[in-house]
């Protein structure tokens, strides 16, 4: 029998993550696939006192793992255990700044980005110099993100230098970055899906009420086709990465596009309703393919 897992975060209850784990079960068994759905609040996998990978998942071909905990990703592909997304695909995109520092150097457009200098003592104030640098480099408003965060959570329109000293003093201690804000996307995205390689659906995010253009923060999506430089970009990006399966967003520049981000987990059930394309199944097929060949 023909048998994956999916591994889905421990603490989430979001209904996007839910729906995402149940999409794919129907559609890996509709290719012949038995897919069990756990929660990752068991330790299925750690290392025993000989220093030896026990691994708890047995009898399953493959993992589609939901969840962006490293150090459970790591362990299960040291084990033997295909996933998708790579444990290191995973990794990169989880940290922003990763991202854009992994794919720089590529000839990929991306937004001007500073990394945040990360202090070690909440009680040291962050330096006057830093904060003129930033401002000399990307003049305002800027975007200052969170590295780690997702459906816009964690990202912030900095107007001033009273809110660039303000924020800068909270995410200190955080990993963070300094971002050039696009001002010809505010409010607006898009958001183009890669699986396998292959651009295979897109939408333009609009949000008229916030800056940030996510389904989730009341955004609304138009279904598009990408310009093929747009295209390109994407699919390049998703090889850099090494990712089966990922969202990317991109931004409309002054000259052109700008890629914002990549997410190895991105939902996928408002662009199937956006787009009509059937994006779980895209990404079953892939699986499919990569695991047990053509059928």
């Amino acid at each position: 029998m023909k048998r994956a897992i999916i591994l889905t975060n421990a603490y989430s209850q979001l209904k996007h993550s839910l729906n995402q784990s149940v999409r794919l079960k129907e559609e890996l068994e509709k290719r012949g696939v038995h897919a069990d759905i756990m929660n990752n609040n068991f330790f299925a996998t750690h290392t025993d006192e000989r220093g030896e990978i026990v691994n708890k998942l047995h009898g399953y071909d493959f993992c589609v793992y939901l969840d962006k905990d490293k150090y459970t990703s790591f362990l299960l592909e040291k084990s033997g255990m295909r996933l998708f997304n790579p444990h290191s695909a995973i990794e990169d995109c989880d940290d922003k700044m990763t991202t854009f520092a992994r794919l720089a150097g590529n000839g990929i457009h991306m937004p001007e980005t500073l990394p945040g200098l990360l202090c070690y003592d909440r009680d040291l104030p962050v330096q006057k110099k830093t904060l003129d640098e930033v401002e000399k480099m990307l003049g305002y408003p800027l975007i200052m993100k969170m590295c780690y965060g997702s459906l816009g959570a964690g990202v912030f329109k900095i107007n001033n230098r009273s809110e660039l000293e303000d924020m800068a003093e909270k995410l200190k201690c955080e990993p963070h970055l300094f971002q050039k804000f696009i001002k010809n996307s505010y409010g607006r995205d898009m958001r183009v899906i890669v699986v396998g390689g292959k651009c295979i659906a897109a939408m333009e995010r609009v949000n008229e009420n916030d800056f940030r253009s996510n389904i989730e923060l009341n955004g609304r999506g138009i279904k598009i086709d990408p310009p093929e430089e747009v295209k390109k970009m994407c699919v390049k990006a998703a090889e850099i990465l090494n990712l089966d399966y990922c969202g990317t967003d991109v931004l409309f520049g002054d000259n052109g596009y700008l890629l914002c981000e990549v997410n190895s987990n991105a939902f996928f059930g408002g662009i199937e309703a956006v787009t009509g394309i059937n994006v779980g199944g895209a990404y079953a097929d892939h699986m499919y393919r990569v695991i047990y060949g053509d059928k």
